[in-house]
């Protein structure tokens, strides 16, 4: 018999089923890394909605199928509006929708933020893991809204003896609140607002931007220390000419190769991709070494790829069926 009933999954229940799990998600986008470089997956272009009153505004649709062990298909549509931010709402709220991969049929509609926060945030974690030389003492972040924090408790999973936290935002209030939101996931480190972004740049051998900057506004990362790993979790800092002379890892190439990242924006001005070293999921399985430790920062610059919220919706569902969350909408297909 066909069921034509819809789970609907809010966000309550997809914080219970993920709070607590960062290694299970860590491990989860590793897992879905893998699986699309093996190339057992599809994965379209991401579709970008604008607006012609707004430059900044956007609607994302992320189709994606993941299979081998998943055999999963769906959808995000996710928003970011800025603007929301002075209103007291975040920037980014989604939806996702799950697929029957034999029917097609849609089996689920899931609070999709969550999901594409901490996916998020798992994949800069785990790329710090893989790529840089040894545990950071101390850690910067240059944007301290909600992903930033996210990825800062996925980074405390990743290296839990980091001393020391740095932090820079153009508006300081937000820097501040952003210290007190993350103190209890590095209850042993000193955090401390940077005077300037250069400031922290130079003192941290790992940093993570997660901004809203629609144009790049970093001539070159010059002033980092040795073998820096940059999480370049927002895309759109770097400069071609912060870029160009380093090391560069991505999570698939012909998809954070557009859109005006930094990544398009150096391929533009060079007429190649060669300046790419690989994707970390060719490193991953072994294909590609991660790059020569000669000093030069390692950039890594994820797309976000749809494939990672399936695989973290895939965790939400197995907690939602454990238990017996979430709520069922009898026969709401015909």
């Amino acid at each position: 018999m066909i069921d034509n009933d819809l789970l609907v999954i809010g966000a309550p229940d997809v914080e219970a089923a993920l709070s607590g799990r960062e290694h299970d998600i860590m491990d989860a986008v590793q897992k879905a890394y893998e699986t699309h470089s093996r190339g057992a997956s599809s994965l379209p272009h991401s579709s970008f909605l604008r607006f012609p009153d707004s430059d900044k505004d956007r609607i994302i649709c992320l189709p994606a199928y993941l299979g081998d062990d998943y055999q999963l298909a769906g959808v995000k549509w996710i928003a970011s509006v800025p603007g929301n931010v002075p209103k007291g709402i975040e920037r980014a709220s989604a939806v996702m929708i799950l697929n029957d991969r034999e029917t097609g049929r849609p089996t689920t509609v899931l609070e999709g933020s969550i999901v594409s926060k901490q996916r998020t945030a798992a994949s800069a974690a785990l790329a710090s893991k893989v790529l840089a030389p040894g545990a950071p003492e101390t850690i910067g972040f240059v944007g301290c809204g909600p992903i930033n924090v996210a990825v800062a408790k996925f980074l405390q999973a990743a290296w839990p003896n980091t001393k020391k936290l740095l932090a820079f935002d153009l508006d300081p209030a937000r820097a501040q609140a952003f210290g007190e939101d993350i103190g209890p996931f590095f209850n042993n480190a000193d955090f401390t607002i940077a005077a300037s972004l250069e400031e922290l740049m130079a003192a941290s051998p790992m940093v993570a931007f997660a901004t809203t900057a629609i144009n790049p506004y970093i001539d070159n990362l010059d002033s980092s220390p040795e073998n820096a790993t940059i999480l370049h979790v927002s895309l759109r800092d770097l400069k071609p000419g912060a870029i160009l002379p380093n090391h560069n890892i991505v999570d698939d190439l012909d998809h954070v190769c557009r859109a005006g990242t930094s990544i398009f924006l150096t391929a533009e001005e060079t007429g190649n991709r060669d300046f790419v070293h690989s994707s970390l999921g060719d490193i991953l399985l072994g294909n590609k070494p991660v790059p020569e430790r000669d000093g030069r920062p390692i950039v890594f610059s994820p797309f976000g790829l749809g494939v990672l919220d399936l695989a973290v919706a895939d965790l939400v569902q197995e907690s939602v069926a454990e238990r017996k969350a979430g709520t069922n909408v009898a026969s709401f297909l015909p």
